[in-house]
Parts: structure tokens; sequence; C-alpha cells
């Protein structure tokens, strides 16, 4: 086995290319202390970066079997890899997130994640841009996320972010959840 685990994999390609991204999803949210199961791994990256590490995932046995303008899946029949999930945001978006992103270790490898902020802002875009597909996973790890944080709700911050990435109708339903 070239690497041990997916986590050793994607440090490495994304290192070697250049390529950097920031781990979302599953894994961001269990950094701030939520616990949820995911059976992939997800990350933002730019396209044309992920244009330069895909052939060397399909290397290493995924296939690329969903793609759109802003998003692409690859999926792998191995037992030590998980999917890969990748949205495509552009150079200033990342470069925000990374900087304002903690870095963490997992398997010994490191990886940014969002600032709670950023994530929080990530999931209420997605809920904005797809609520069939996303609401009912991504609010709750939103409910979960500020209960656990101690997010001031009132605050004119978090207001902000949820009419800039959400709706007001989202925000509404936030505070009568928390």
């Amino acid at each position: 086995m070239k690497y041990p685990t997916v986590f050793h994999l994607i440090a490495s390609i994304s290192r070697d290319r250049d390529a950097p991204c920031v781990l979302i999803g599953g894994f961001a949210v269990n950094h701030y202390k939520v616990t949820r199961q995911t059976a992939d791994l997800d990350f933002l990256i730019m396209a044309e970066d992920f244009k330069k590490i895909v052939k060397l995932l399909e290397e290493e046995g995924y296939e690329e079997n969903y793609s759109q303008e802003v998003f692409s899946r690859l999926t792998t029949n191995s037992d030590y890899l998980l999917d890969l999930d990748f949205m495509f945001v552009d150079g200033e978006t990342l470069s925000k997130i990374i900087n304002k992103g903690l870095e963490i270790e997992i398997a010994g490898q490191k990886f940014i994640v969002p600032s709670l902020d950023h994530l929080i802002a990530l999931k209420l875009h997605s809920i904005k841009h797809n609520p069939g597909l996303r609401k009912e996973k991504d609010f709750s790890d939103i409910i979960e996320l500020i209960k656990a944080n101690e997010v001031d709700i009132g605050s004119n911050d978090f207001k902000d972010i949820c009419l800039k990435y959400g709706t007001r109708e989202l925000y509404e339903e936030i505070l009568k959840k928390v």
C-alpha cells in the first residue's frame, strides 16, 4: 500500500501538486465538538487545482462518477479509502477560508478546517442553493454546532452570516430551534 490511509493520500497529493484544499463536511463538524458519522471526505478546492490532482486520484483507484460546474464526486471500491467530494470555489474565497481556518491533524496528516463562522456559512450556502438535498443534514449540523460551541445567535455578526449566506427564513428557523 503506497498510502496507509486516505488522509495520507490527500495530504501527499495536494501538497505535491500545490493544490491547497480545506477539509469540510463531517470531519470538520467533528472538530467543533459535534459527533457526526460520515462515509466520505469533503473538501473545498479551486477547480483548476482539482484538475491537477484528479488523475493521480484515479491512479490510486478512484473514479469520478459525478461532476458539475461546482462539484465533483469520486468513488472507490477500496476497503481502506473513503469516497471523496470536492466543492469548487474561487481563489479569493479559498484564501479567506484558509487564512481564518484552523490546522488540525488526522492520522498524522495536517489539514485546514474552516473557522466555525465559515463552516456555518458554508452549510447555510449549501441549504440555500440545494434545499431539497441539503437541508436535513446541514440544518441539523448548524443547530448542533451552535449549541456545542455556544454561538451567540443574537449577535449582529451571526445574523449577518445567516442573511448573507442563507435566508431570513433559515435565520428565523435557527432562532426558534436554539
